[in-house]
């Protein structure tokens, strides 16, 4: 497709099941085999049939650490028979399929050249590939708790509206995002502030596309977001302590499937969630709450002094 993410089309060419020759792969590219094969060594590092061997590896590791058989495993990595997956995997992995410690004790990654690895069956992780020192000390920390706090707060305070304030359009034509509905409405834009964050969880995590749908009353969207909210600060801790925020994920549950980095998955969360915070705030004014109180003040000054518990 046209508009697929060119980087996704590369890898595709060279993962597809069908695609095992270089000719095939090359086709599958709509280039020729030396053109392709030059251009994927030339982004990879690695040849196109050494960059298949490899992620299919990969994911024979992944299958068996899940239960997988060995046997419907060598097949659905491509191998024509047990013997030749069983010597390739150990090669590879130093050990008998049979033997592959749990997924606890190891990975299922082998060293590549280009941070390319396979991710699970919806995602292709592909890792930075060098070291970059991308610290942002506290900084980072209070701007992702101080969103999930304050995201909180100001549910908290809407629970108290009937239904009709709840769901009354005060914006008509609101959409910050096209893809994602309309938010024209106090229940609108809360369940935007709730839902947004998990279809990323899922494509980072490699599960398969959350359920979005379900009660849309603002006490059962706070319980939702008590859920979410530490899955989503362990995240950006296990992300910001591996150095990580340039690695990026090939996710397969977009339409056409496209490329992320996490840092940009992190600041298109931030950037839509602040917005939709004071959009919040001026709907919740309008059905008539008080948002005075020291609790609901969107500064984040503020509500860091409160944290630490320094006087204002």
């Amino acid at each position: 497709m046209p508009d697929t993410d060119p980087m996704r089309r590369l890898l595709d060419a060279v993962l597809d099941v069908g695609g095992a020759s270089l000719g095939e792969m090359a086709s599958r590219a709509h280039l020729s085999p030396f053109h392709f094969q030059r251009t994927v060594r030339s982004y990879a590092g690695e040849s196109p049939s050494a960059l298949r061997r490899r992620v299919r590896l990969e994911q024979a590791a992944w299958n068996l650490q899940r239960g997988g058989s060995a046997t419907d495993t060598a097949f659905a990595a491509g191998y024509d028979s047990l013997e030749g997956f069983s010597r390739a995997f150990h090669r590879a992995f130093g050990c008998a399929p049979s033997e592959l410690p749990a997924r606890s004790e190891r990975g299922h990654w082998l060293p590549a050249p280009n941070g390319i690895h396979f991710h699970s069956p919806t995602v292709l992780y592909v890792d930075a590939g060098q070291v970059h020192e991308h610290s942002a000390g506290d900084v980072l920390a209070l701007l992702v708790e101080h969103d999930l706090e304050d995201i909180d707060a100001l549910l908290d305070a809407a629970r108290h509206l009937p239904a009709e304030e709840l769901r009354a359009v005060r914006l008509p034509g609101s959409r910050p995002r096209g893809w994602d509905g309309a938010d024209e409405s106090i229940l609108q834009v809360a369940r935007h502030l709730v839902l947004s964050k998990e279809p990323w969880l899922a494509a980072i995590a490699g599960e398969s596309a959350p359920d979005l749908n379900g009660p849309d009353d603002v006490p059962a969207l706070l319980e939702r977001h008590h859920q979410v909210s530490p899955r989503w600060l362990a995240m950006v801790r296990d992300v910001d302590r591996r150095g990580a925020w340039q690695d990026s994920i090939i996710d397969a549950l977009c339409d056409p499937p496209e490329s992320f980095l996490l840092s940009q998955i992190l600041a298109h969360e931030l950037t839509f969630s602040t917005h939709r915070r004071q959009l919040l705030r001026w709907m919740l004014t309008d059905a008539g709450l008080s948002l005075g109180a020291r609790h609901l003040d969107p500064d984040p000054i503020l509500w860091h002094r409160r944290k630490i518990g320094e006087r204002p």
